[in-house]
């Protein structure tokens, strides 16, 4: 399994041709928060799917504009949710979103008109209008937000609560979806302490790469059906890895033993299960040893180096495009800020980088990228805003330099300002 180091790109396009889109279920509106479509949705209905009044006042019939001062006979009231009415004169009082009833075309607003006389219940009787009246003023029209039988959302679009209230709106009660990946994480270590209510022994830490993927790949939509650590020998990593097989794994995610030492057991043992290599080592920082994998016949295995950034950057550069392409969802697009602080990154490499963003004076997006970049340092990640991209042949980045920037969950668009009482790193 000894290959030489690759690019990212190159990477990626190893990692996304060995992937298959995964299966069509039928899913309830209600629970389709965060799933992926896998079938495009059309209009079974027009939206809105009758005329009617865009605010409250008076419909009218205005074959020809009506004067200003013209005086009007009111024969009834309209509310939302009302039978509707035939129209027996030329006004009728109307409220907003009640159906416009056959033979009136117009809405005048309660303001603009004049009450002239009531009813003894106190309901309007006859109207003034100030102003000039034409047809379809006021009117919100059948389909004019959207046509019957037209697509409305595409195969691959995350439903969020937008795409909620239209499924609503048009009464769609089931979507196809695609399935939830299925995802299984083992942490390698001995020194790992998995449980945070125990003291630490000798030599030991707390493990945080575990409960970060699980909570990073939870938030992304994916099912989460283990997190497990194993101690540094391949003989537990190949039983974790034949307990995950067994549970049905799309996506193995594995930290720690992938570099070059003694205890990097993991190249070996996916040779020793016959594993097909797809790629060892990137060239990227943080996280060079990186591996990717399959198994026979089974899951995708990346097999991340332990360092907590190589972790959080393999997570978002890599299982997240894991989980787009089994979503059937296309590439991210490209987002750019302007670089606040002057980089020199290593040539040949491309550089992840942890920054916060904010905006300037003139609005402008200004990536201010952290001093603390190495990769064991948690707390510039929990206070960043996004990472920074620099590419294997970005050279000197001066201040002012459009950069790449991404989102730091796997799933989700940047948020800016969420830490309004920091100072500028």
């Amino acid at each position: 399994m000894r290959v030489s180091m690759i690019s990212y790109r190159e990477a990626i396009d190893r990692l996304l041709a060995a992937l298959t889109v995964l299966p069509p279920q039928s899913c309830r509106v209600a629970d389709a928060l965060g799933r992926v479509l896998a079938q495009p949705v059309s209009s079974p209905l027009a939206l809105p799917s009758f005329d009617h009044a865009a605010m409250d006042g008076y419909a009218l019939h205005a074959p020809a504009p009506l004067a200003a001062g013209s005086e009007h006979v009111v024969h009834g009231s309209q509310a939302a949710g009302d039978a509707v009415w035939s129209a027996r004169g030329d006004a009728l009082e109307i409220m907003t979103g009640a159906r416009l009833p056959d033979g009136l075309d117009a809405v005048v607003a309660v303001e603009r008109t004049e009450l002239l006389e009531t009813g003894s219940d106190g309901t309007p009787r006859r109207i003034r209008l100030r102003d000039e009246v034409s047809a379809g003023q006021n009117v919100r029209y059948a389909g004019t937000d959207m046509a019957l039988g037209v697509r409305v959302l595409a195969a691959g679009e995350r439903i969020e609560a937008p795409q909620i209230m239209l499924l609503a709106a048009l009464g769609v009660a089931r979507v196809e979806v695609v399935r939830c990946p299925r995802v299984t994480i083992i942490c390698t270590g001995k020194e790992l302490q998995s449980d945070p209510a125990q003291p630490l022994g000798d030599g030991q830490i707390h493990s945080s790469n575990g409960p970060y993927l699980v909570a990073a790949l939870s938030q992304a939509g994916a099912e989460v059906l283990g997190c497990e650590t194993v101690d540094d020998t391949a003989v537990t990593y190949v039983q974790a890895l034949q307990r995950a097989v067994a549970a049905g794994a799309d996506l193995v995610i594995s930290t720690g033993a992938v570099s070059m030492g003694r205890y990097d057991f993991v190249p070996d043992a996916l040779r020793q299960l016959d594993a097909e290599l797809l790629f060892h080592k990137v060239a990227m920082r943080p996280g060079k040893p990186l591996l990717a994998a399959r198994l026979p016949g089974g899951p995708m295995i990346l097999a991340l180096p332990g360092t907590p950034m190589a972790v959080a950057a393999g997570a978002r550069f890599f299982v997240a495009p894991v989980l787009r392409a089994m979503a059937g969802q296309g590439r991210e697009p490209v987002l750019h800020a302007s670089l606040a602080t002057a980089q020199s990154p290593k040539a040949g490499f491309r550089h992840f980088l942890r920054a916060r963003l904010q905006l300037d004076d003139s609005g402008r997006l200004q990536a201010h990228v952290s001093r603390q970049q190495e990769p064991f340092r948690i707390q510039p990640f929990a206070e960043a805003d996004a990472w920074v991209v620099l590419g294997e042949d970005a050279g000197d980045c001066p201040v002012g330099s459009a950069v790449e920037i991404v989102s730091l969950e796997l799933s989700s668009p940047l948020r800016i300002g969420m830490h309004p009482s920091r100072s500028t790193p």
